[in-house]
C-alpha cells in the first residue's frame, strides 16, 4: 500500500490521479468485454431477508458489532403510504439488533430523525456506522427541502451503540461552487481511516446544470461521480481532494455512472464496492481495488442480481427496481470481510427490507 510521504504527495499533486487503466475513458468497452466476476462475488453465499417491516419500506443496512458482541444495524425506513421515492422526503433512521448476523433482528430504536430548522429537516437516510476514536460514528445525508439539490453529508456520535447521538448542527461536507462536477449535493458517505493516519470520505455527487438538462425520456438524470475528502479527525473539517472525482465514468458513453459505494482496507489494498447503473448494467454491483484510494482498478462484478441468489413471486407494478441489490454495506470481522448486508425491494410485504450474504 501507498507509503505516508507518496500519499500526501498524490493529494498535493492533484495532476496524477487519473484512474488506473483509464477509467473515465473505457466505460463503453466494459459493456462489450467479458464479465468478470471478482473473487468477492464468488464467495457470496445468501443468507436471507432481514427487517421486512409492516407498513414501512426498510433500505440501507449498515452493520457494526457492539461492546455487547451482538450485531446492530442502522437503517433508513419510512412509511408505505409514501412508496418508494418517501426516502428523499420522509425518512428516518433506525436501530435494529440481533445474536448474530444470521439470527433475526429486532427494532431497538430509532436514531435519527428529521430535525426543524435544520440541513435535515425533511429526511434522514443513507446511515453509513463506524467505531472511531473511542466513539460511534453514524455518517448520513440529510436534507431540507425533500429534494436532490439539498442533500448533505451529517455526521452523529455517541459513546454507546444505543445512543444518544449527537448531531452536528452543520454538514459534514458542503457542495462546491456553482459550475462544478459536485454542485447538486453531497452524499452517499463511506468512509475509511487510512492507512498513512488520515481520515478519508468519499462521497457522492454530480452537476446541477447536467441533471437539470438531461435530454427528455431519459432514465436516469444527471451522472453520479465519487470524490474524496479528507481531514485530521473523523468530525472534521474536511477537505476536499484537488484531483477530484476519483471515480468517474461519464466519458464511457450512454450515461454510465455508479452510487452507492463502501470502501475497507484489506490486505495492504483499498477496496471499494457500488451499485453499478450502466458500466456492466443496473442490476449488478462493482468491485474496485486501490494501492492509495484515488487511483482504481477496472471494475469486476462484486455481485449478481437477485434472481442468482433466491427465487421471490414475480415483480408487482409498483416495484420497478424489483429484482437488485442496492446500498451495499459490510459487516467486519477481525479486519476481514464477513457479511454483505444490502436492499432490495419486495419481501413479505412488498415494500423492500435489508438482504444479507455470507462472505465465504
Amino acid at each position: 500500500m501507498t507509503s505516508r510521504r507518496k500519499a500526501i504527495k498524490i493529494i498535493m499533486l492533484g495532476g496524477v490521479t487519473l484512474p488506473l487503466l483509464s477509467l473515465a475513458d473505457r466505460g463503453s468497452a466494459g459493456r462489450t468485454a467479458p464479465r468478470p466476476i471478482s473473487g468477492f462475488c464468488k464467495r457470496l453465499k445468501p443468507v436471507g431477508r432481514i427487517l421486512e417491516m409492516k407498513d414501512y419500506y426498510v433500505w440501507c443496512n449498515s452493520p457494526i458489532e457492539g461492546p455487547d458482541g451482538k450485531i446492530h444495524v442502522y437503517f433508513s425506513r419510512w412509511k408505505e403510504t409514501y412508496g418508494m421515492s418517501g426516502w428523499i422526503h420522509k425518512c428516518e433512521i433506525a436501530h435494529a439488533v440481533a445474536a448474530s448476523a444470521e439470527s433475526q433482528f429486532e427494532l431497538a430504536d430509532v436514531a435519527l430523525v428529521p430535525r426543524s430548522g435544520y440541513f435535515d429537516s425533511t429526511t434522514c437516510h443513507n446511515p453509513h456506522i463506524q467505531f472511531m476514536d473511542g466513539k460511534y460514528c453514524l455518517f448520513y445525508m440529510g436534507n431540507s427541502n425533500g429534494k436532490t439539490n439539498t442533500k448533505r453529508i451529517g455526521l452523529a456520535t455517541s459513546s454507546s451503540p444505543y445512543g444518544p447521538w449527537q448531531r452536528h448542527d452543520e454538514p459534514l461536507l458542503d457542495v462546491s461552487s456553482p459550475g462544478k462536477w459536485d454542485d447538486h449535493c453531497t452524499t452517499n458517505p463511506a468512509f475509511i481511516r487510512h492507512p498513512d493516519g488520515a481520515y478519508w470520505l468519499y462521497y457522492k455527487s454530480w452537476n446541477t446544470a447536467e441533471y437539470e438538462n438531461t435530454p427528455r425520456g431519459s432514465k436516469i438524470r444527471g451522472n453520479r461521480k465519487y470524490g474524496l475528502a479528507i481531514a485530521d479527525n473523523a468530525e472534521g473539517p474536511y477537505r476536499k481532494f484537488e484531483g477530484n472525482p476519483v471515480i468517474d465514468f461519464s466519458k464511457g458513453g450512454s450515461n454510465q455512472q455508479l452510487e452507492d459505494a463502501y470502501v475497507w482496507t484489506e490486505d495492504d489494498k483499498i477496496k471499494l464496492i457500488a451499485r453499478d447503473m450502466g458500466f456492466f448494467d443496473h442490476q449488478v454491483g462493482l468491485y474496485f481495488e486501490s494501492e492509495d484510494g484515488i487511483r482504481w482498478s477496472r471494475p469486476q462484478i462484486a455481485w449478481l442480481d437477485m434472481a442468482q441468489y433466491i427465487r421471490e413471486a414475480p415483480a408487482p407494478p409498483h416495484l420497478s427496481r424489483y429484482g437488485r441489490l442496492e446500498r451495499p454495506q459490510i459487516l467486519m470481522n477481525d479486519g476481514k470481510p464477513a457479511y454483505l448486508f444490502t436492499a432490495s425491494q419486495g419481501g413479505r410485504y412488498m415494500t423492500a427490507s435489508g438482504f444479507v450474504l455470507k462472505i465465504t
